[in-house]
């Protein structure tokens, strides 16, 4: 055990089980597992994920980002920023002062430089750990929302096709690869 984690003052906090009980539970993978009967059941639930990973992004911006941006780790030449994708969520990653390089190579240069303070290895440690577990979880919850949506759009072209033929006028479509 290192003498910070010990029981040292910590400089990073991370997030514990009381900040993501705040979180909306409805959309728990329990859901995944569900019949998913009635118009707009799947499209509920992919809009219940996807207000779950921008939840998860807004704890991340409120409770990691103001420590990771914070003393001492302001005084680094590596932070962690947050970086917003062409599909529209936001993954936390390192990058330097200067914005030209990206990615966990800057971290893992930053805690192997002998200049970083070894006061500092613990909690940047912990902040790589709660990165890698957020970018994880908002990841899986953006993914899950758009295979349901995608879903969803499968159930109702399937269940045009059924009332057209139900009803008599059976329309033979075109080859899909859907």
């Amino acid at each position: 055990m290192t003498e910070q984690s010990a029981g040292a003052s910590r400089h990073f906090v991370p997030l514990e089980q009381p900040d993501f009980l705040r979180l909306e539970h409805a959309a728990y993978l329990k859901g995944l597992l569900r019949p998913f009967k009635g118009k707009g059941s799947l499209e509920t639930w992919a809009n219940q994920c996807a207000a779950l990973r921008d939840d998860l992004i807004a704890l991340a911006q409120r409770r990691v980002l103001p420590q990771a941006r914070g003393y001492p780790f302001n005084l680094l030449g590596v932070q962690l920023a947050q970086q917003t994708t062409g599909a529209g969520t936001t993954f936390l990653r390192w990058r330097n002062l200067d914005r030209s390089c990206m990615g966990v190579g800057l971290w893992e240069t930053l805690l192997a430089t002998p200049s970083t303070p070894a006061t500092l290895v613990d909690d940047l440690y912990a902040m790589e750990v709660q990165r890698i577990v957020l970018n994880m979880q908002i990841s899986l919850t953006h993914s899950i929302a758009r295979q349901a949506l995608d879903c969803a759009g499968k159930m109702a072209r399937a269940e045009a096709a059924y009332h057209r033929r139900v009803q008599g006028r059976v329309i033979i479509p075109k080859e899909s690869t859907t």
